[in-house]
């Protein structure tokens, strides 16, 4: 008998990979300086192009049958508007495609689309409407209090407001989830010897980076199992008991 992977998450930027029986990830690449946003979000269209196309099927192990029917996208940073621009058709996936794929949830952990609302990158996805997204599928916004301040006189804010977490999720319509973990930074979720370098740029949090980290990735596979599963229980749980959470979420916002 086949055995049926209930939940590919093609998640973009590879910061964080949450794995649990049941599931592939397929990371699509890492931030490149040298590319544009629009390149990337070509890229990882292209790799979605790959899933629809039934290539996914030729890595996995024997009998293992992926089950695309509950595809989620994520991503952080850049990499989370990535996600963002290509959930919400900016990909141009080519005709070739038999079906395209429908993504059937959205995560973004502290996405960021510039420098500033007046130097957004292409494509320009933030229009300052609130429930302006044109997306259909549940979305969870996962913003760092910290990302948004700077760490040193001569660094800029690595999510700076009007283009940070809590403008995404302001556009976004429901039902859409919306978790800040209000003591830590932007680079706070990455490994530790990246977020270690990355601290001396960005401003980051005191707390433990391993708690940041589980708490995200509990977020996420409550996020999943509610809107790929159907098993709503732990989402609910932390959307209505914050303090479950190894850190501390405030504010929590579930728009539904």
């Amino acid at each position: 008998m086949e055995k049926v992977l209930e939940k590919p998450l093609l998640h973009y930027d590879g910061s964080l990979s949450v794995f649990r029986e049941g599931d592939v990830a397929v990371k699509i690449t890492k931030f490149s300086p040298v590319a544009s946003e629009i390149q990337e979000v070509k890229k990882a269209a292209k790799v979605t192009e790959w899933v629809s196309n039934g290539a996914l099927e030729s890595v996995l192990p024997e009998k293992v049958q992926p089950d695309l029917l509950k595809l989620a996208v994520s991503g952080h940073s850049r990499g989370g508007k990535t996600a963002f621009s290509l959930a919400l058709g900016y990909g141009d996936l080519s005709s070739s495609t038999p079906t395209p794929i429908k993504f059937q949830a959205l995560l973004g952990i502290d996405p960021v689309a510039g420098s500033s609302p007046s130097s957004q990158s292409a494509p320009k996805i933030l229009q300052y409407i609130p429930r302006n997204f044109d997306q259909t599928v549940p979305v969870a916004v996962i913003g760092a209090g910290l990302s948004n301040q700077r760490a040193h006189y001569i660094f800029p804010p690595f999510a700076p407001n009007g283009v940070n977490h809590s403008e995404f999720f302001n556009e976004c319509k429901p039902p859409c989830y919306y978790f800040l973990a209000k003591d830590y930074g932007h680079t706070d979720i990455l490994d530790d010897k990246i977020a270690a370098i990355a601290s001396l740029v960005a401003k980051s949090g005191k707390g433990s980076k391993d708690l940041m980290r589980k708490a995200v990735g509990g977020i996420v596979v409550a996020f999943l199992e509610a809107k790929l599963g159907g098993k709503v229980d732990n989402l609910n749980a932390i959307v209505q008991e914050p303090s479950l959470a190894p850190i501390t979420l405030d504010p929590v916002i579930s728009v539904k």
